[in-house]
């Protein structure tokens, strides 16, 4: 099909792209323990359908977690298989007061399209799903859509499912949509991400709660501890102060710190942390985050000493640190930093790789020519992003011949995994043409 045939092939099917999100956006599915798992079920099938109603071949599977939906449909002779991948579970939502809108009730104010979801990842499924209606009976290559159930509680059998059906998935190209675009009117190609460590920290200063006023002055309590370890872990500017850590400078693209400030929602006179660059803080150095704290609650606190207290903790690690390496290290220097002989414990949660992509070659070239035009000569940038998605270092073990190509429908403004989570309908459309031609395009490169 021709890139003017896409376009209004596209046009005709958005209004029905976009209800069909907000149908998925309206099915909380969330994979964290503690939530009713049904409403992932939901979802599963839910995307099942609309993959079904795309001719393909549909298999909703799992391997000891959450529902993934595998759809598949065979390549043209001689045309090369495109893996699209997408996650359809979502983060929880957190304090509903501070939602303007019902996170589950899509509602568009101002270009935006807010709800939980709405941007990650159920926006990713449906550039997906618009790309294939765009192409209707005429696809130029083979396709499988790998839609997973629990990316934002961990993808903890997602490993299990890539080996148990790798034969069935094994692509020549994947296509992950699940990052951001640079800027609005501004698309982006992600090449490096950090990898995670997550973790819990407790410490432990008395067998039981203590008069604070018959004991205090002479017995520690464990949130003020707890509180002197955790100032341990960044130096006076900020940055991460645990040794062993990989810390590199020399991000390609550069931040505007007052753009950045904005996009942050800085409160007014709070300061950035760290020193180098913006973009070397954000993609090629750790960052290191308190999630959390046990204790109790200052309305509920009785006038005594806290026996014990934890923290989670969330450790952000440079493309070319290993995981395992790092969390020795942290757990090391939490140990060694405990204040007046605390009993410390360190468990972790989780863990995952960072990555960094050669994003050179045919299928490469491919999509930045299919991203040019769908933003009308604007060519996209190759940039680093901050957070994780340590299954791409999986695909790229599991798959080494396969280009891995990780796009998104995210904008700095999108607020993903925060409250007033949204979606820019305008760059949503960009997303969707975009995928498209991408896919006539690597249909073309194939063929070279």
């Amino acid at each position: 099909m021709s890139e003017s045939d896409l376009r209004a092939a596209l046009a005709r099917e958005l209004p029905g792209v976009r209800a069909d999100l907000e149908r998925l956006v309206r099915i909380p599915g969330i994979a964290f323990e503690g939530f009713d798992h049904a409403h992932v079920e939901r979802s599963a099938a839910a995307v099942a359908e609309l993959l079904r109603d795309c001719g393909l071949e549909v298999r909703i599977v799992r391997s000891g977690g959450q529902p993934a939906v595998i759809g598949t449909k065979a390549a043209p002779p001689d045309a090369p298989t495109v893996l699209l991948y997408a996650h359809h579970d979502v983060q929880p939502v957190g304090d509903l007061s501070l939602w303007e809108s019902d996170p589950f009730e899509p509602v568009e104010r101002d270009g935006r399209l807010y709800g939980r979801g709405a941007a990650d990842d159920k926006a990713g499924i449906m550039a997906h799903i618009a790309a294939l209606r765009a192409f209707g009976d005429s696809l130029p290559v083979g396709i499988v859509l790998f839609i997973e159930g629990e990316e934002e509680y961990g993808s903890d059998s997602l490993v299990r499912l890539l080996a148990e059906h790798r034969d069935e998935i094994t692509s020549d190209v994947i296509v992950i949509a699940d990052s951001t675009n640079w800027d609005i009117g501004m698309p982006a190609l992600t090449t490096s991400l950090r990898g995670i460590v997550n973790c819990f920290v407790e410490v432990r200063m008395l067998e039981h709660a203590v008069h604070s006023g018959m004991f205090g002055g002479a017995v520690p309590d464990a949130l003020t501890a707890l509180a002197r370890l955790i100032a341990t872990l960044h130096d006076d500017a900020g940055n991460v102060a645990v040794d062993g850590l990989v810390s590199r400078g020399g991000a390609p693209v550069d931040y505007p710190e007052d753009r950045f400030r904005v996009e942050a929602g800085l409160a007014e006179g709070v300061q950035f942390i760290g020193t180098d660059r913006i973009t070397d803080r954000l993609w090629t150095k750790p960052a290191l985050a308190v999630l959390g704290i046990d204790a109790p609650a200052t309305g509920e606190a009785p006038n005594a000493l806290v026996p014990s207290a934890k923290a989670k903790l969330s450790l952000r690690l440079a493309p070319g640190d290993d995981p395992k390496r790092a969390y020795a290290a942290l757990r090391a220097h939490l140990g060694a930093h405990a204040p007046w002989g605390a009993q410390v414990s360190v468990t972790l949660e989780h863990d995952g790789d960072p990555c960094r992509i050669d994003a050179s070659g045919p299928m490469f070239d491919a999509a930045r020519s299919a991203f040019r035009a769908a933003w009308d000569g604007t060519d996209p940038v190759d940039i680093g992003i901050g957070g994780s998605i340590p299954f791409i270092a999986t695909f790229q073990e599991m798959f080494p011949r396969a280009a891995i190509l990780v796009t998104g429908v995210e904008d700095p403004y999108a607020r993903a995994h925060g409250p007033n989570e949204s979606l820019h309908l305008g760059e949503f459309a960009r997303v969707c043409l975009a995928e498209a031609l991408l896919l006539r395009n690597v249909a073309a490169a194939g063929r070279d």
